[in-house]
């Protein structure tokens, strides 16, 4: 416990107040012998909480209320400095809004299910998920982390489901622990008797119930479609989770033999580039990366203005190897001036492949198996002898080792020509998997969300232009944003894919009945009753059924699918403010006033949040978006755990304290990326220590520090009545904080935190090097030699400085400022009005705010000669000169007598006019007498 702490003030209530402010009672100043940053962070957090500061009041109506919609961080593993940045922005705006007089709704979420968690839980734990295995309640896993490394595929334990399940929740429990922990170390004023699991039953109630509307209303529905497939993962992947990387490959040459000779000759006198084979063949070329799917080639496709290709239009050729006859179609897609200008379509390679599927109406014929293997089974539209025997040669293969084999073979027929080409291309990935997507037919539940043509029924409009019009209704902070929003929106091509095929996550409340001839019948849905949500169908029965029916003829079975995590996630205003669970809170707190969250995921979160209100709501989940920039590293890329280039903050905040790191993150704009510089983080101790001393210094003017303690118990509270206010200077500085007041209220209303944060530093730091200098001699007037109402006016200044300084930096500097708060007041800063500008105007009585710079300038010209001449700054002045601009002599002349006392000019201070010059400073010392230093004290002993 700091010194201070231990001789702060009364102890606060129990519960807060009624109503949004803590009654606060000045006594007599309470400074330590010495002050520091070191161990606030344990003294105040468990303060707080104990006394409940951060506490939603229950009592406020909507209109009293500031909500934030906070971003429920994935628990899977550590928390990164890039939070502590983000997350220290929200929490600048909900101590401001809570000094404004608001309920603020502050609440905190774990995003703990989804495919981050299975992960880690493999590594931790070293198993693996097999549904078909069944359950054992006394398994013990053969690993509980700590071995520094992954554990590989083969190593790992095969469990059942809900062993598996429970170790998610067992590991996630430990992670969302340490995360807390690290958050109230930080100091955010979350409320943490508000919080939910993305996991947990409430979350699977409100996911589950949302979803069961979305299919009653035609919004989600079902679709046994080519998609978008993580081999590595095992699951279907959203258009919202692709990530483009660069890919490695080879472009390989591939001759199809033209079936009509006529045809043939046809083209090639229109140029095409027709070649005649080893075996006397007419062969068009096309270039693919992929010849592993060359048995799933079902067209060549060229553009339709091609002449080149248009006499082949019609007809069909035969496929190297295999020698199957697929038709050549023209496409608008395809493009004339990339490689020979025609392209193989197959099932599927990309998503080209799907557009021509689907437009040109083609077989489907896939190879490629959900692990990424090839099917064993020879498909039935190869008939020749060769041909299935190359087929058989990459059966069960992986497409890289199947590839080798189709090279192989085309090269052995001389179908291949020339050499493969290297070459780099795009290649899509999902963003947590190593491997490129593979494309893959199946079964999948989507939510519409404008990326195919709909009319919502609700509003009679079309999903997309409906969700561009929310977008419009929306803040976003900075407005630049928007326009990722807009173009994400503009350019999906797809319905939302919310299914996957993984085991930890929320379980789609669905069933499906099995036919006489033990068929699944995915078409005849069984839904449960809201009231019994949530439930697990691989688990739970539907009503009517019993287990002994799970699977049987005239029976049912339950889905196995998951929901995305984003299908929960998208709720999370919903699941935050008791949706479906707490009818009173919902109401006093939704639609929310604040999303704030990272720039990356305004096509994931914020889209799909504004997706799902949209559809249940008809109307946005909040007023405001706040979207922070990333965190970069020392080479200015994007920090992140995939990168290995992150830095965790524990080690940071305890060796510069908590808020040293805050003062980093907060001086960073919304919307801008920030480097990482442990230099800020210095500046922002050496700030927090500097408010500690300079608050020590101005509430201790005219307390003796020699007083015994009863003595010293005795002085009075300070001073706030700013009516005592009566010295030019001292008003002057009353000015400029009604200025910054203003400045800095007006930026947290435009939710501009770090323009906030830099009006308040920008003066506490003239008032510190200027004014307490100029000042502190007749505040600290032990001998009556100066007029007791300028003492007064100089004390009073000081105190209400430090009142307004506290409350200013609170949002920033929160242990700081408590700290400081303390050793005057009852109460809690962070409970207490946040500064008013009017009264401090007032009292300031049309003082010129730019006073305080201009006689600072003076004495530092002053100290500046003392320092050049390397000589005690106690040196008196005999007598001086100072050229002083037009602006600035009325200024000085205003502050004379502090001016002298402080520079220790005993003789005469002559003011002259400055030169002309355009460069010329403001003030500057053109003439001056030095006396002698005075002696310096003997040493002790």
């Amino acid at each position: 416990m700091s010194e201070s702490a231990a001789a702060s003030a009364a102890p606060l209530p129990a519960t807060p107040a009624q109503g949004r402010f803590l009654p606060s009672e000045l006594h007599s100043p309470r400074v330590p012998e010495r002050v520091s940053t070191d161990g606030l962070e344990e003294t105040w957090k468990e303060r707080w909480e104990r006394q409940g500061i951060y506490a939603f009041d229950r009592s406020a109506e909507r209109h009293e209320v500031f909500s934030i919609d906070t971003p429920p961080p994935t628990v899977s593993g550590s928390l990164h400095v890039g939070h502590v940045f983000s997350y220290t922005h929200t929490d600048t705006l909900a101590r401001f809004h809570r000094m404004r007089g608001k309920a603020v709704f502050y609440p905190m979420g774990w995003d703990d299910n989804g495919l981050p968690t299975e992960r880690r839980v493999q590594n931790y734990f070293g198993v693996r998920c097999d549904p078909s295995l069944p359950y054992d309640p006394d398994f013990v896993p053969p690993h509980t982390g700590g071995e520094g490394k992954s554990i590989k595929a083969r190593d790992q334990v095969p469990i059942s489901r809900r062993n598996f399940v429970e170790l998610c929740e067992r590991l996630t429990a430990l992670d969302e622990a340490q995360f807390e922990a690290l958050w109230r170390h930080l100091g955010l004023s979350v409320d943490w008797k508000q919080n939910y699991q993305t996991i947990g039953r409430r979350a699977r109630k409100v996911a589950q119930t949302a979803f069961l509307r979305n299919l009653a209303r035609g919004e989600a529905y079902q679709a046994q479609a080519p998609g978008l497939w993580d081999v590595t993962f095992g699951t279907a992947v959203a258009q919202a989770e692709i990530e483009s990387r660069e890919y490695p490959g080879f472009y390989h040459r591939l001759a199809f033999h033209v079936v009509d000779p006529e045809a043939a000759a046809t083209a090639a006198a229109a140029g095409a580039p027709i070649e005649t084979g080893p075996d006397g063949t007419n062969d068009v070329c096309i270039e693919t990366t992929r010849p592993e799917l060359l048995a799933a080639c079902v067209a060549l496709v060229a553009h339709p203005d091609d002449v080149r290709y248009q006499p082949l239009f019609g007809t069909t050729v035969a496929s190297p190897v295999f020698g199957v006859e697929v038709p050549v179609l023209p496409h608008p897609a395809a493009e004339m001036d990339k490689g020979a200008g025609i392209a193989m379509c197959c099932t599927f390679g990309d998503t080209t492949d799907i557009d021509w599927w689907r437009d040109l109406n083609l077989p489907l014929r896939a190879i490629l198996r959900k692990d990424g293997r090839i099917e064993t089974e020879t498909p039935q539209w190869i008939t020749t002898e060769s041909g299935r025997r190359a087929y058989a040669e990459m059966a069960g293969k992986t497409t890289y080792s199947a590839r080798q084999v189709m090279v192989e073979a085309l090269s052995a027929s001389g179908e291949m020509r020339g050499e493969p080409t290297k070459t780099v291309r795009q290649t899509n990935f999902f963003e947590k998997g190593d491997k490129p997507l593979e494309i893959v037919t199946s079964r999948q539940w989507y939510i519409r969300n404008g990326g195919k043509a709909w009319t919502n029924p609700a509003s009679g409009k079309d999903l997309a232009a409906e969700l561009l019009e929310r977008g419009r209704e929306l803040n976003f902070y900075p407005d630049f944003m928007r326009v990722r929003y807009e173009n994400w929106v503009g350019g999906l091509n797809n319905d939302w894919l919310i299914s996957r095929q993984r085991f930890f996550g929320v379980p789609f409340p669905l069933w499906y009945r099995v036919g006489a001839d033990g068929e699944v019948d995915y078409d005849a849905v069984i839904t449960p009753a809201e009231s019994a949500l949530p439930v697990d169908p691989s688990t739970d029965v539907p009503a009517g059924y019993t287990e002994a029916q799970r699977g049987q003829p005239g029976g049912f079975v339950g889905e196995l699918d998951i929901m995305d995590t984003w299908a929960t996630s998208s709720l999370s205003p919903q699941l935050a403010s008791g949706w479906l669970t707490d009818a009173d809170l919902f109401d006093r707190v939704y639609p929310m006033d604040l999303r704030p969250q990272g720039q990356d995921i305004i096509r994931t979160w914020l889209f799909t949040s504004v997706v799902r209100a949209n559809l249940e709501f008809g109307a946005l989940p909040w007023a405001n978006a706040g979207l922070s920039g990333w965190i970069l590293d020392s080479d200015h890329k994007k920090m992140s755990k995939s990168k290995g280039n992150v830095v965790t903050p524990m080690g940071l905040l305890e060796k510069y304290g908590s808020d040293a790191v805050r003062y980093w993150a907060a001086s960073a704009r919304l919307g801008l990326d920030a480097a990482f510089e442990e230099t800020q983080i210095k500046i922002g101790r050496r700030l927090a220590i500097k408010l500690l001393n300079a608050s020590k210094f101005a509430l201790s003017m005219g307390i003796a520090w020699d007083a015994d303690a009863a003595t010293r118990a005795a002085a009075p509270a300070p001073n706030l009545d700013a009516a005592a206010v009566t010295e030019p200077i001292d008003r002057a500085v009353l000015a400029a904080l009604a200025d910054v007041v203003d400045q800095a209220t007006t930026a947290f209303e435009g939710f501009e935190h770090s323009r906030a944060l830099e009006a308040t530093e920008s003066l506490f730091w003239t008032f510190c090097d200027d004014y307490i200098e100029l000042v502190k001699d007749r505040a600290n007037d032990f001998d009556a030699s100066h007029d007791p109402a300028a003492v007064r006016s100089a004390r009073t200044t000081l105190a209400i400085a430090v009142d307004t300084f506290v409350r200013l930096f609170a949002p920033f500097l929160p242990f700081a400022t408590e700290e400081v708060w303390s050793w005057y007041r009852t109460g809690s800063v962070h409970r207490a009005a946040w500064p008013a500008a009017a009264p401090l105007r007032e009292a300031a009585g049309g003082a010129d705010a730019e006073l305080v710079a201009r006689a600072g300038a003076a004495l530092a010209a002053l100290r500046k000669v003392k320092s050049e001449a390397k000589t005690s700054q106690k040196t008196p002045i005999l007598a001086v000169t100072l050229a002083v601009s037009e602006q600035a002599q009325p200024a000085i002349e205003l502050v004379r007598a502090d001016l002298t006392e402080a520079a220790k000019v005993t003789g005469e201070l002559t003011l002259a006019p400055a030169a002309d010059a355009a460069d010329a400073p403001a003030v500057q010392v053109t003439a001056v007498e030095l006396g002698e230093p005075p002696a310096k004290p003997a040493k002790r002993g």
